[in-house]
């Protein structure tokens, strides 16, 4: 694994980030996605597919807050390229809000919302991609501007993932962003503030990943220790359709000669299982066998667990199938169990619990298991799987939903209780929906559940807006 140098901007080489000592800051930096600074997580739900202005895939973000009962419809913002403020129009393919990541970039107190429109085209380039940071606000967001891209003839597809966080451990919250090409991984280093000249960026091609799909997603957590953010890639092999993940400390000079091989999947979240003081990397991969060598029959996750130094290699990684005991259902084909998984401690307790979305259980009408953390790790007694045929779930299971395409655990209502938010992007031919179960001590409930779509929050129902194929909360 190397880092191949491309054309060096603002004496940024692309090394990974090495900055100055950190100015000082402000106190009271917010927790990401609070965009109103209310103490609440806000719910991002990406419709990449979304038409706007009559241009098809366009995309829009639709940010539902958090209030005491937990998601309002009725307190929301739509984001779109066409949205005063926002830099750019709507156009054709772009695909705004294929990506969402959050953090208070310029440390004011308010969570901001960075948004990756990968199709969008700039100076004449064909999906050359952009990000859009949304500032937030006491009155939630508001104001744009475009974060910069230092190597456009580079990467395209800029912005198909992205995450936040302190990269280089200086204490300023820094950007990465996935894209093809040239340079398939991109950082921008902190601070970024709402005007004035960015600090400079590093980034190049990893060449263990194709060129062509490049870095597909992000997620990012403090895996070696409290005090440094790692980075786990994902992507595919060269020259095939095969999974590729990585861990990465980007404080780390040689990066990409550091970065260690972990299980193959498309998705990963970070959190701490066994409450043992490091973090814990769970993997989904929702492939067959037939398709991806490193999948499992009806998709697996994989449970990594974190030591000292990153990954605990003195422990077997825990690999979970809807085969394995105490896992409800069965292992059928095509079920898609690991197209998403999510990590929180929904009974606080202080052990990390997952959910496991199975985007492709009976024929595509979904799935969502929740399985718990212990001392000894993830336990597979008391699991609970959640569909749209479960009593007090909104809707009904129907082939092709896609019900646990995507799963998050957040506190939207701040009682410290995660809800339990799940997308299903083929809802209703392809409109998609979104559904929240509220936390209680045990986990989440049915009681109380809802559900919202795609009209209840602004978005046009034209085409097939696959609203909620993103979420971010």
């Amino acid at each position: 694994m190397r880092l191949r140098a491309t054309a060096a901007v603002l004496a940024a080489a692309l090394a990974p980030l090495v900055l100055t000592a950190p100015a000082a800051h402000a106190a009271g930096t917010a927790a990401p996605y609070d965009f109103n600074g209310d103490g609440r997580v806000d719910l991002a739900v990406g419709a990449p597919g979304a038409t706007v202005g009559g241009q098809a895939k366009a995309g829009a973000v639709s940010v539902v807050y958090g209030s005491p009962t937990g998601l309002k419809t009725s307190t929301r913002t739509l984001l779109t390229q066409n949205t005063a403020g926002i830099p750019g129009s709507a156009e054709a393919g772009d695909a705004f809000g294929a990506a969402v990541a959050s953090a208070d970039l310029n440390k004011d107190g308010y969570a901001d919302l960075l948004v990756g429109a990968p199709g969008e085209d700039t100076d004449g380039d064909t999906n050359d991609g952009t990000v859009v940071i949304v500032w937030g606000s006491s009155s939630g967001l508001s104001g744009a501007r475009t974060l910069i891209d230092y190597w456009p003839e580079d990467a395209d597809r800029y912005g198909q993932a992205l995450a936040a966080g302190d990269l280089d451990n200086d204490g300023d919250t820094d950007v990465a962003v996935g894209s093809t090409g040239p340079v398939n991984l991109s950082f921008i280093k902190g601070p970024i503030t709402k005007s004035g000249a960015f600090n400079g960026g590093s980034g190049g091609f990893l060449d263990a990943y194709s060129d062509s799909y490049g870095v597909t997603s992000l997620s990012l957590g403090p895996v070696t220790s409290s005090s440094h953010t790692s980075l786990v890639l994902h992507g595919r092999r060269p020259g095939t359709d095969d999974a590729i993940t990585h861990l990465a400390d980007p404080s780390i000079a040689n990066y990409a000669d550091w970065m260690r091989n972990l299980p193959a999947g498309y998705v990963s979240s970070i959190a701490d299982i066994d409450h043992d003081g490091y973090a814990d990397i769970a993997v989904g991969n929702e492939h067959e066998t037939s398709a991806d060598p490193a999948g499992a029959k009806g998709g697996k996750v994989t449970i990594v667990y974190g030591g000292p130094d990153g990954r605990d290699t003195s422990r077997a990684p825990f690999v979970v199938t809807q085969d394995t005991s105490g896992v409800p259902g069965a292992a059928e084909t095509g079920d898609a169990f690991g197209s998403s998984v999510f990590l929180g401690d929904l009974n606080a307790d202080g052990y990390a619990d997952l959910a496991v979305g199975a985007s492709g259980e009976d024929s595509g009408a979904g799935a969502v298991t929740v399985l718990y953390g212990s001392a000894s790790g993830l336990r597979t007694t008391g699991a609970k799987t959640f569909t749209q045929n479960t009593a007090g779930v909104p809707g009904t299971a129907e082939q092709g939903d896609r019900f646990g395409a995507r799963v998050l655990l957040a506190d939207h209502s701040g009682d410290h209780r995660p809800e339990l938010t799940v997308g299903g992007p083929g809802e209703n031919s392809g409109d998609g929906s979104v559904w929240s179960l509220p936390g209680t001590s045990t986990g989440p409930t049915t009681t109380g559940a809802l559900s919202f779509g795609p009209a209840a929050t602004g978005v046009s129902t034209a085409g097939a807006p696959a609203y909620g194929s993103v979420l971010g909360g």
